[in-house]
């Protein structure tokens, strides 16, 4: 036996007790001819005293110990001196007197300190992923990431559903990104696909007569990496048959109701509340995104109207295009100098505006009926008389030492720009509890959206999603006008999930596949499976695709995902530690007929 007690068990009332405890040496100090070590293990720390008095043999072997060891420790839980008590550990009233240890594996010395207070580079982290996730913080991410996963396990599985999996090894389907591929050494010319998540799958189960699925999947993508991102991801997928569109969304707010009280309890404050529901246009309307983060106000507010009438060739010239000018209020950042307002420019700058108009206000007025010409700066400011501002202000509700900030453009641009400078600033102005947890949920997106590159119809979230039922003669005079029975769960301005529910008529499907320009052998040839299985009695069906990584960051209080997955990839999708992706074997092509055309490592 290695052990009879973790590191963090010990407390008073194991003084006196004789007991085995193993783990990692975390630091070892010497006081004279007492030497301590703190030993570590999942569950915590343990002060450890070695006393030549007590044991000279162990104290010995003590001396030599150094950071990362690994030791077996025998002794006797003893209370710690007055004044040595440490309340920041669980084990803090007392120690281990050893009178026996033994070393169990020496350690190189570490690349960095195992503490949560220093600071590594990604690079070395990864590199030295081991060692990383050695350190309290992330143990104990991963004990939360296990105690979601088992939360959501129980909740569904008490609810009737049943754990499935899914293949990996695949057939290419298009689902939006690159597919990773792997060649058939059997089948030679031939390539399965790693799937990007289980969707004709989890639907041909449901043909299938299960009513109920659910499986922790992992998904696959080929894309260029964004910020945060991870080319493999773990997705909690679901599905349920004859239901609708309401059934889906309770059964799934239940659900991350019941994980996230668990897991924040009374600082979970939506707990007892029904999750905000926006339809796709009023998120797009009042926030400018269909991601909305609700832990604040600062909603777009439309002033094409007020400033119609104004000098500015800048605000005519966008009407004129059938543009609009619309704005945002950012409370009390009236006093904003000129490099706040220039890193507010550089921001709507880069979403794609060509400019951004701002109106800052004083405090020196009671009221907007009072305001004068002194009272208020802006860039534009011979084109914005007193009236002008008057009315603008009372139309967005601006007060004295107010900012106002005003886009104009084409009204999907407009909409982008002020969604991402009302969430820069909502951070910036602390508008809202960081801490805090806010679901939405966003439905009644539309099926479609124009490609005006490609001219053409794509799909705006996937191609299994149903049309609305009262939409269906649109599909074919007006596919512009269709809209889905398809929806998002939104938290703190961030995607978690979409669903919807699904297609269940070959001939519904084979049209919105026609509409977005497949042929007949392209729809035989990539979803010829799930029509084929439609054709034999297709229960109606919906369900959702979440993502999991995202979901435990969030209840973590961690801004990125691959701080809550084990052994993520860079942003530039590589692994440090296993060198990959890596060669292969000239012998291992062979095998698989394949013959690399590699681009010269300047075209690389």
């Amino acid at each position: 036996m290695y052990k009879n007690k973790n590191c963090g068990e010990p407390n008073s009332k194991d003084i006196g007790s004789e007991v085995i405890v193993a783990g990692w040496v975390n630091k070892r100090r010497d006081h004279g001819n007492l030497i301590f070590i703190d030993l570590r293990d999942k569950s915590g720390v343990l002060q450890v005293v070695f006393n030549p008095e007590v044991s000279s043999d162990a104290h010995d072997l003590a001396s030599n110990l150094r950071s990362e060891w690994v030791v077996q420790i025998k002794g006797v839980i003893v209370k710690r001196i007055s004044g040595a008590e440490n309340d920041s550990i669980s084990t803090g009233s007392v120690e281990l007197q050893a009178n026996e240890i033994k070393i169990l594996n020496k350690s190189k010395t570490p690349p960095f300190e195992i503490s949560d207070e220093i600071e590594i580079d990604d690079q070395t982290r990864l590199a030295y992923r081991f060692i990383d996730l050695r350190r309290p913080k992330m143990q104990k991410l991963f004990t939360l990431r296990h105690k979601i996963t088992k939360l959501i396990w129980d909740y569904l599985s008490d609810r009737d559903f049943t754990h499935i999996e899914t293949p990996i090894l695949l057939k290419s389907t298009p689902e939006g990104a690159r597919d990773y591929v792997v060649p058939s050494r059997i089948h030679p010319g031939k390539f399965y696909a790693l799937p990007q998540s289980p969707q004709q799958l989890k639907q041909i189960l449901m043909v299938s007569g299960f009513d109920r699925y659910f499986q922790i999947a992992r998904c696959f993508r080929d894309e260029d990496l964004r910020a945060d991102r991870q080319p493999e991801h773990t997705q909690l997928d679901l599905e349920m048959s004859f239901v609708h569109q309401d059934d889906v969304m309770l059964l799934v707010e239940g659900l991350y109701k019941h994980i996230t009280y668990e897991i924040l309890g009374n600082n979970y404050k939506q707990n007892n509340k029904d999750f905000v529901r926006l339809s796709y246009e009023e998120s797009i309307e009042r926030f400018g995104t269909d991601k909305p983060d609700l832990r604040f106000g600062m909603e777009l507010v439309t002033i094409s109207e007020e400033l119609k009438n104004t000098e500015s060739n800048v605000f005519n010239h966008v009407l004129n295009q059938g543009g609009v000018i619309r704005g945002i209020v950012a409370p009390g950042a009236g006093d904003y100098d000129r490099k706040k307002t220039d890193e507010l420019i550089d921001l709507a700058k880069s979403s794609g505006a060509s400019g951004l108009v701002y109106i800052l206000f004083d405090n020196d007025f009671v009221s907007i009926e009072n305001i004068k010409d002194e009272n208020y700066k802006s860039p534009l400011k011979k084109f914005l008389n007193v009236d002008v501002v008057k009315g603008l202000a009372k139309k967005m509700s601006a007060k004295p030492g107010d900012m106002i900030l005003i886009v104009a453009d084409q009204e999907n641009k407009v909409n982008t720009v002020l969604s991402n400078l009302r969430n820069f600033l909502g951070e910036k102005l602390n508008l809202y509890d960081q801490k805090e947890i806010m679901f939405a949920w966003v439905y009644d997106f539309p099926l479609f959206e124009w490609d005006e590159d490609l001219k053409k119809w794509e799909p705006a979230h996937h191609v299994f999603s149903s049309p609305k039922t009262e939409h269906l003669d649109f599909l074919i005079s007006d596919p512009g006008k269709v809209h889905a029975d398809l929806f998002d769960l939104v938290c703190n301005g961030m995607e978690m999930g979409s669903g919807s529910i699904r297609i269940h008529d070959p001939n519904i499907q084979k049209k919105v596949f026609s509409i977005i320009g497949y042929k007949e052998e392209e729809i035989d040839d990539r979803f010829g499976q799930l029509i084929k299985a439609f054709s034999y009695g297709a229960p109606p069906h919906g369900g959702m695709g979440l993502g999991l990584d995202r979901f435990i960051a969030t209840l973590a209080g961690e801004k990125a995902i691959r701080e809550v997955i084990a052994f993520p990839k860079t942003q530039s999708a590589q692994d440090p530690l296993f060198d990959s992706p890596n060669k292969i074997s000239n012998q291992q092509l062979e095998e698989l007929f394949i013959n690399l055309n590699l681009p010269d490592e300047e075209e690389a």
